[in-house]
């Protein structure tokens, strides 16, 4: 048995995108992978606790986050100002203490974008829309350069789990591959903390979702 696994998307149609929120409002597995994320960043004894989210969509995560850490400071980074809109609902009086900044993560620039320097950076379900595992070696890479020594990222995205015999689109590509990724970018230790419903045998596009951690 096989088959294909991937999603087309149009982040800059408002309908598509009000769609694809509405579906997508976190459910528990989901929400645990916002606790790991979440975990890995207070675990940081850092001076700073500016937050860079690659990929801000809807905003789930953010509010998740603020609502859980008062100290923190976020920026979430998109390219769909019709992502930006929904947000910005989403988080409500806690924009307060959110920036939105705009860029495209396949320009090696994006960093130059940020308001200040995070000391952490973290993503979900974002960095396989960019198509391929090269353009992902140049995000780790862009933001082993960003972080300060003590600085983390924290990304959970979705994988193609070993042992599958489907196809996946390219960005989607296994833990063991990512980890190296890492490595070659230039963080240590890089590890995975959990791989999150999993599904070898009939898999989604909503499956096979894996956190990993990297330590500046």
């Amino acid at each position: 048995m096989g088959g294909y696994v991937g999603a087309e998307h149009e982040f800059h149609d408002r309908d598509f995108v009000r769609d694809w929120a509405n579906r997508f409002v976190p459910t528990p597995p989901r929400l645990r992978l916002f606790d790991l994320i979440l975990e890995q960043i207070k675990k940081q004894n850092v001076p700073s606790t500016h937050v860079v989210e690659l990929g801000i969509g809807p905003g789930y995560m953010a509010r998740h986050i603020l609502e859980r850490d008062a100290e923190i400071t976020y920026e979430g980074v998109d390219f769909s100002d019709a992502m930006f809109a929904i947000a910005t609902e989403t988080l409500g009086d806690l924009m307060a203490r959110v920036t939105l900044t705009s860029a495209d993560l396949l320009d090696n620039s994006w960093p130059s974008n940020l308001s200040r320097q995070p000391w952490a950076i973290i993503s979900t379900w974002a960095l396989h829309d960019l198509g391929s595992q090269r353009a992902i070696a140049s995000v780790y890479k862009r933001c082993h350069e960003t972080l300060p020594p003590g600085g983390v990222l924290v990304n959970g995205d979705f994988i193609k789990p070993d042992g599958t015999s489907f196809e996946y689109e390219p960005g989607r590509f296994t833990i063991s591959r990512h980890l190296e990724l890492l490595v070659d970018a230039g963080f240590s230790k890089p590890q995975c903390l959990a791989h999150l419903e999993p599904n070898i045998e009939n898999p989604t596009a909503a499956e096979n979702y894996a956190c990993l951690v990297a330590a500046r």
